[in-house]
């Protein structure tokens, strides 16, 4: 019975084994091959051994209680042995076993701890999102219940090595249709589970292991072929109708990875409409143990309990008769009950409104989706024919996924999303570093890019950490870095929680306490403070019941209302795409190219230039809006943001082109600005630089913008929106841009680039040259930089500028009067209350201080500045009087007026400040996320809202400063919160400085003159106290305190408090340079109150001296290293590349002061002896004693003996002056400022030197011998100098004593490199001079200490002279000289030696050429670039349009080189290849082409430089 019962194998080999007197105990001890020598067939024989194991080992650990009335079995094959469970038994023995085997292991369920149920596939559904686990555990098999729920049974075959795959599919079959059966005729629903074994503990239950397939196409054709042959003629077709094809079912890893193995499921569904009252016979296949026979024997199954039954083998006729006749009846009291089931489940009416709630939950109750709000997803594996449903994804801004499908990005969600957007590939421990907010933002390309975060590992991923996890071990390994990560996601610094929404997409059921989808979901309720922001997607209504029982035990809370369970992914992908607002961009933008061509921009590229907003030539056409009932909404509303004071959009132009509208307002400058862009002729730089100056708020980057839309057609146009972008990343997206659809054809359309206020623009010329070279590009003109720089004083930064330029300022003329005016007119027409566009009535009303101070009375005459609104008020009107470009994010104002649950929005900003906010504007920022913030419209409204709060309301600037100071809730965690920070600093640090566009070098920032002016310097103090407080981690606030405290307050102390203070918290040369200016201004403070100097006043001031001189050479070793700029300074703040001086500047005016005040100590001033020995005494000749010659004056006695015990302080004066100087003349002689616009700094810095050095010459020099040796010409870089500043007199006056020098000192290389130059200095000024040594002769001396220094040395000034005199000519004069061969090794030593020694000074200053190489010999082909240089010089140099002079190029030579590997080389036969560095990097053709060039050759510090680069083939 146990062999035809339970294991079903057919009644012949069951009687052959009997026959044979099987038993128990010889199945114990059976393998495969006893079994098939007994003639078993393979199959049958496999199935046999392996429910024996597994019954064996149940049996042997399954203990009860003597309790129970059962007695302990020890061994599984005692109930085989006993007789009652002999092979024939009769029908109520056999029954009674059969209930027997289906509840001993129920026995148990009392003692084994309850097991949660993996999901089953949807009944009758054809499910292919669904999945099983490896090793999941499914429901117990039972009983037909109501008929409509389906029975379940589990099947496992045996492995492909233990049969083969014929046997396997004859198993497939006969299990399919023997189950199936007996569902039909118990007409219950039922599906067969195969892949699915039953756990040896517990046989009803099944856990999933899975069958391995070689071809789906063989088990359908199996199942669709065999109906006949188990199922009787007539029936077939009934059977067809009941019994669903196969379902194949994936099975994943416990780490959710896919594996090999699937289950197979069928559904019987037999419904009364096809089974009427019929029953249906069965015919069961019997193979022979030969396999030579085949017969079939008829059967009639029915449901038994968990199993199937057949009611036909009883091969006693009698009792087969009597339960056939019973079963009549059953059959059609079960018919009965199904046609009654089948009729409850037609009347059921479906209803469900969860469409509705889906749309409440995503918009938040309003039309459309918000298109600011952040989406965090969280999903699991999706399976592949639902993927095309996860488009809805493409449609939102996700900022992160957090995915746990560790096939994702192969063949899962992140794969397809990729297909058509960014998404960049993180791991949660990439934000959990220990880097700030703003780096990690930065490294990983936040809110720019989609982050898709693998919260269960990679399945491609070679390091071991980061390899998928089953659940367990993820919850031990990695939960803790997942609950980190969400910590660091929610922070409303990173986005403000009402603009995040979380989904979880549940593709899958969650079944487990432990479910690493839970425990994320866990700690997003922790972080989030519940469940507000969340959103659920669930598969069906089982998933939702699964995780909604789950939640509830986790969190205590019901989340049924933030569930979508009864809608198909279909449904709700479609019903989230629905509700997006109509794009106002087109579906397909174009570029332009070259020939009047147009390239078409994939989203996907145009989403990789991240810090670019392209202006393509279709912007604003062909869009969805435009044909949209909302159109006109649209139009008033960008209109009227623009015209309030709102930032001008691509739409507001494309709006004025349309029908019925007035031109945009073209201003004066419009035209200059074009010409300046479109030039005529061919363009001689391949980055051209373009400076826009203008005064906030009067239309500068309109103006621009204007430019840029009708220049769409001719140039690639592309505005700069990220303004804390690097210089290399904008040059590398911009040559992307300017590349973009091409391939290796020539030219491109240039890109024109605009770019607000930027800091360095010539760097970021640099960066673009520098990378189109790497990129191979070849254009003539690349790029057009057009930079709109917002200043106080737009005339005078126009005129001072060297770069082309254009200037508006906050006048109109008439004509642009005239032009305003009809334009109010229009909007008068269109708009309701145009009277309210305040921005454009103030240009309008031509800026009007008379009208402005009209529109704010009226406004606000009834504020209260005590009130929440008052304060947001003040807040605003003094952030954007004193910051330009300042705001409040929208979030915070909201917070601060008391606005509650603004999720919702059941109250907005401008209701709550309302009449106060037709002042304001609301607009969108784009600075390390997209978010809302608020500002005045304009920044005169702010000037006169300030105004009138200190007049009419009696608050002083201090007050309003201590109130933003104290308000706590500033504070807090929010968006822009480091830019509201670096605002509120920048408004009381930042100082106005001529180079950055000031009108004067202040000595604090507008607002603390303001209230210095107004209120005095007690208030100042108090102000920066309270902000050093409040930014405890800011060094430039305790710096600014130090300055108030030494400059304002004369209080040494505190201010020397302040500044170390400062020093702690960020050492850098800026900071320490304050330090040393305390002690200065101590030192000057103490002398001034001196009067009369006695001995211990000198002693005072030498000590205090002595701590200025150490604290200014101090900040001058930081400024040698790199320094890391304040964090909280670096916004606002113009920083170009520099090197501070600043330290080497104070040290020299400390020795000044000292010098001065001892020189003029009255003690030694009685005589020109008593002068002279002074003198002496500070050039360290003679002693301090020495000085003193009258013991009688116990004074000077007292003075020397404090001069003596600072002697060696005082000793150290000259030389160190002497280095100083020498380091600025070679500062400002080897090297200029690459930045053009730092040149005037260099010129006042120059003239402080200048008087400085007077001084010293003053001090140290007594006779008019000694003045004219001090006079910077015994130094290389004086000798330079001397090409622009001195005559021919006075040069051969300086040639004499340098040949003086040379022939009466000991062999010193500095003497005779000085020398030489000195001979090539006085050639170039007077050629004719009988003093200039012959060429040859100096050769030979420079021969001589080339052989002695080698090629190692740091004497820079050594190769140079190298270059100049030792380059290859034709005459091949030089080729005896034993060096000569060795001048290219000599150029790249002057590299290097001159890396060595201003490797510091590089990043912001470059080498100068001197000297050309010239057409003629010897001498004379050291051409200086002082007789090159012709009128205009500054303009014809920066235009390059110099080495087109007549007069240059008759001077200098065309030198013949090769461009290889986009390097210059000069090749003079044998090993005199030598390397050429291109002075302007454009200059070189890209795509490493190997061509001839010619070049002017220019010679500086750093090696040879190539000038005016041109192609030999273009010439010849």
């Amino acid at each position: 019975a146990w062999l035809v019962c339970k294991l079903r194998v057919s009644e012949k080999v069951a009687q052959n084994l009997y026959d044979q007197e099987l038993s128990g105990a010889c199945l114990t001890s059976f393998e495969k091959d006893d079994l098939l020598d007994l003639g078993v067939p393979r199959a049958p024989a496999l199935q046999i051994l392996r429910e024996t194991e597994k019954l064996n080992e149940f049996m042997e650990t399954e203990t009860v209680s003597s309790d129970s009335g059962i007695q302990s079995l020890s061994s599984a094959m005692q109930m085989l042995e006993m007789p009652q469970y002999k092979m024939k038994l009769g029908q109520d023995e056999s029954s009674n076993y059969a209930h027997s085997m289906i509840e001993i292991p129920d026995s148990e369920t009392a003692v084994q701890p309850q097991k949660s149920f993996s999901q089953l596939r949807p009944f009758d559904k054809s499910n292919s999102s669904m999945f099983y686990m490896e090793n999941a555990i499914l429901p117990p098999m039972a009983g037909p219940s109501n008929l409509i729920d389906p029975v379940h049974e589990y099947v496992l075959f045996p492995n492909d090595d233990e049969a083969s795959e014929k046997e396997i599919l004859y198993e497939f079959k006969k299990e399919v249709f023997c189950f199936s059966a007996s569902c039909m005729n118990s007409r219950t629903n039922g599906t067969i589970h195969f892949g699915v074994d039953r756990l040896s503990d517990r046989e009803e239950i099944g856990q999933v292991v899975g069958q391995k397939i070689r071809s789906f196409r063989d088990y359908n054709q199996a199942f669709e072929s065999s109906f006949g042959e188990f199922f009787e003629e007539q029936h077939v077709d009934t059977a067809r109708m009941c019994i669903r094809v196969p379902h194949f079912i994936q099975v994943c890893h416990r780490d959710g990875t896919t594996s090999d193995r699937w289950v197979i499921e069928v559904d019987v569904v037999p419904v009364y409409s096809q089974t009427l009252d019929t029953i249906f016979y069965a015919q069961l296949g019997i193979m022979a143990a030969d396999e030579s026979q085949h017969c079939k024997t008829e059967c009639l199954f029915i449901r038994d309990g968990p199993q199937s039954t057949n009611i036909l083998e009883d091969p006693n006729p009698r009792v087969t008769q009597n339960k056939l006749k019973g079963l009549t009846d059953k059959v059609k009291s079960w018919a009965t009950a199904r046609k009654s089931a089948d009729e409850r489940c037609e009347n059921r009416i479906f209803q469900s409104n969860q469409g509705q709630r889906l749309k409440q939950l995503i918009t938040r109750g309003k039309d459309a989706f918000d298109s600011y709000l952040q989406v965090i997803v969280v999903t699991d594996k999706c399976p592949p024919s639902q993927l095309e449903f996860m488009d809805f994804l493409k449609e939102m801004r996700v900022f992160a996924v957090l995915e746990f499908d560790p096939e994702s990005d192969v063949n899962g969600t992140c794969s397809f999303y990729r297909k058509d957007c960014v998404a960049n590939l993180h791991f949660p421990n990439m934000y959990t570093a220990q880097d700030s907010m703003s780096t990690i933002i930065g490294k990983l390309n936040l809110y720019k890019h989609t982050s898709w975060i693998f919260c269960n590992g990679r399945l491609n991923e070679e390091n071991e950490a980061d390899k998928a996890l089953t659940p367990s071990e993820w919850i031990k390994r990695r939960s803790g870095e997942i609950s980190s990560m969400v910590t660091w996601l929610c922070n409303p610094e990173l986005i403000s929680k009402d603009k995040l929404l979380v989904i979880f997409v549940l593709h899958s059921a969650v079944t487990e306490i432990s479910s690493p989808i839970l425990e994320t979901f866990c700690a997003m309720y922790r972080s989030l403070e519940g469940a507000e922001n969340m959103l659920c997607l669930c598969r069906d209504s089982d998933v939702f019941n699964d995780w909604k029982r789950l939640v509830e035990i986790r969190c205590q809370e019901e989340i049924t209302n933030k569930c979508i369970y009864e809608l198909s992914l279909n449904e709700i992908s479609s019903t989230i795409k629905k509700l997006k607002e109509p794009k106002t961009r087109s579906s397909q933008r174009y570029l332009p190219s070259t020939g009047s061509s147009s390239v078409l921009l994939a989203k996907k590229e145009e989403e990789l230039m991240t810090v670019l907003d392209i202006l393509c030539e279709n912007e604003c056409e062909n869009t969805e809006i435009e044909t949209n009932e909302s159109f006109q909404e649209f139009k008033k509303k960008t209109e009227e943001d623009f015209y309030r004071g709102g930032q001008v959009t691509w739409w507001n132009f494309y709006l004025s082109e349309i029908e019925n509208s007035l031109p945009f307002i073209q201003r004066d400058k419009y035209n200059e600005l074009y010409e300046l862009i479109v030039p005529v002729g061919v363009p001689t730089s391949q980055c051209a630089m373009i400076n826009l100056f203008h005064h906030p708020g009067c239309g500068g980057t309109t103006l621009a913008m204007h430019v840029l839309w009708n220049l769409r057609s001719k140039f690639r146009c592309a505005v700069v929106k990220n303004n804390k972008a690097t210089n290399n990343d904008i040059a590398v997206q911009v040559i992307n841009l300017l590349t973009y659809g091409r391939q290796s054809q020539p030219g491109n359309t240039p890109v024109l680039l605009l770019v607000d206020n930027w800091d360095d623009v010539e760097d970021l010329k640099l960066c673009l040259l520098s990378v189109s070279r790497e990129k191979n590009q070849q254009s003539n003109l690349m790029v057009v930089i057009l930079n709109c720089e917002r200043t106080q004083f737009p005339e005078e930064r126009s005129r001072n500028s060297r770069i082309p330029n254009v200037f508006i300022t906050n006048k109109l003329s008439p004509k642009e009067q005239k032009l305003f005016s009809a334009k109010l007119q229009q909007l008068e027409n269109d708009h309701e209350k145009p009277d309210t566009f305040y921005a454009f009535m103030i240009m309008t009303n031509n800026f009007s201080e008379t009208y402005i101070a009209n529109v704010v009375s009226n406004t606000v005459k009834d504020l209260d500045a005590t009130s929440p609104q008052g304060k947001l008020f003040s807040f605003l009107a003094l952030l954007n009087t004193f910051v330009n470009g300042s705001y409040i994010s929208l979030s915070l104002c909201e917070e601060l007026v008391g606005i509650k649950n603004p999720l919702w929005k059941q109250e907005t900003l401008d209701e709550k400040m309302d009449p106060y906010s037709s002042l304001l504007i609301t607009f969108t920022v784009e600075e390390h996320g997209t978010y809302q913030a608020v500002r005045f419209l304009h920044q005169m409204i702010a000037q006169k809202c300030l105004d009138i709060l200190k007049q009419d309301h009696g608050l002083s600037l201090s007050d309003m400063v201590m109130d933003i100071l104290e308000c706590d809730t500033v504070y807090k965690s929010c968006m822009g919160k480091d830019f509201l920070y670096q605002n509120i600093q920048s408004m009381l640090v930042t100082r106005h400085r001529k180079e950055q566009g000031g009108d004067k070098n202040t000595q604090f920032s507008p607002l603390i003159e303001k209230i210095n002016e107004e209120e005095g310097s007690e208030k100042i103090k108090i102000v920066l106290e309270k902000a050093t407080e409040r930014f405890d981690r800011s060094a430039t606030l305790p710096q600014a305190l130090a300055r108030h405290f030494y400059l304002n307050e004369k209080d040494f102390n505190s201010a020397l408090h302040w500044a170390k203070d400062a020093q702690g918290k960020n050492p850098n040369s800026y900071i320490a340079d304050t330090v040393g200016q305390v002690y200065k201004s101590q030192l000057k403070k103490y002398i001034d109150d001196s009067g009369n100097p006695t001995p211990e006043v000198l002693k005072e001031c030498l000590i205090v001296g002595s701590k200025a001189v150490k604290a200014f050479q101090y900040s001058q070793e930081l400024a040698n290293k790199d320094e890391q700029m304040d964090p909280f300074e670096m916004h606002n703040i113009k920083r170009s590349k520099s090197y501070n001086t600043s330290g080497y500047v104070g040290e020299m005016e400390v020795m000044m002061v000292l010098l001065d005040n001892i020189k003029g100590l009255p003690s030694f001033q009685a005589n020109k002896l008593e002068e002279d020995k002074m003198r002496q005494f500070l050039k360290g000749h003679i002693s301090a004693n020495q000085l003193h010659l009258d013991h009688s004056n116990t004074t000077a006695g007292q003075f020397v003996a404090v001069l003596t015990e600072h002697e060696r302080f005082l000793a150290s004066f000259k030389p160190k002056l002497k280095e100083i100087f020498t380091f600025f003349e070679n500062y400002f002689t080897y090297l200029r400022q690459r930045s053009q616009e730092r040149e005037a700094a260099d010129e006042r810095n120059k003239k402080k030197l200048s008087e400085l050095f007077r001084k010293y010459i003053e001090i140290f020099s007594s006779s008019e011998e000694e003045k004219a040796s001090e006079k910077r010409v015994d130094s290389f870089a004086g000798l330079l100098q001397c090409l622009t500043e001195k005559t021919a007199k006075e040069m051969e006056f300086v040639l004499n004593k340098w040949k003086f020098i040379f022939e009466n000192t000991p062999s010193r290389s500095g003497t005779t490199l000085n020398f030489i130059l000195a001979n090539i200095v006085m050639h170039c000024i007077k050629p004719s001079s009988k003093l200039v040594k012959r060429y040859e002769e100096l050769v030979d001396l420079l021969d001589k200490e080339l052989q002695k220094e080698g090629t190692r040395s740091n004497l820079t000034e050594m190769y140079y002279l190298s270059m100049l005199l030792m380059w290859p000519a034709k005459d091949r004069k030089l080729e005896s000289t034993p060096t000569y061969k060795d001048i290219s090794t000599y150029v790249m030593s002057a590299k290097k030696s001159f890396h060595r020694r201003f490797s510091h000074l590089i990043p912001a200053r470059s080498a100068i050429a001197h000297f050309f190489l010239g057409n003629s010999s010897g001498l004379k082909r050291i051409v200086p670039k002082v007789n090159s240089q012709p009128r205009n010089v500054h303009r014809l140099w920066q235009s390059g349009t110099a080495w087109k002079e007549p007069d240059v190029q008759k001077e200098l030579l065309r030198v013949k080189g090769r461009s290889e590997n986009g390097e210059i080389y000069i090749n003079y036969g044998g090993n005199l290849k030598m390397l050429v560095r291109p002075a302007y990097l454009g200059d070189i053709r890209t795509g490493y082409s190997r061509e001839d060039v010619l070049f002017y050759l220019g010679f500086t510090m750093e090696g040879p430089v190539a000038y005016d680069i041109i192609f030999y083939c273009s010439i010849y």
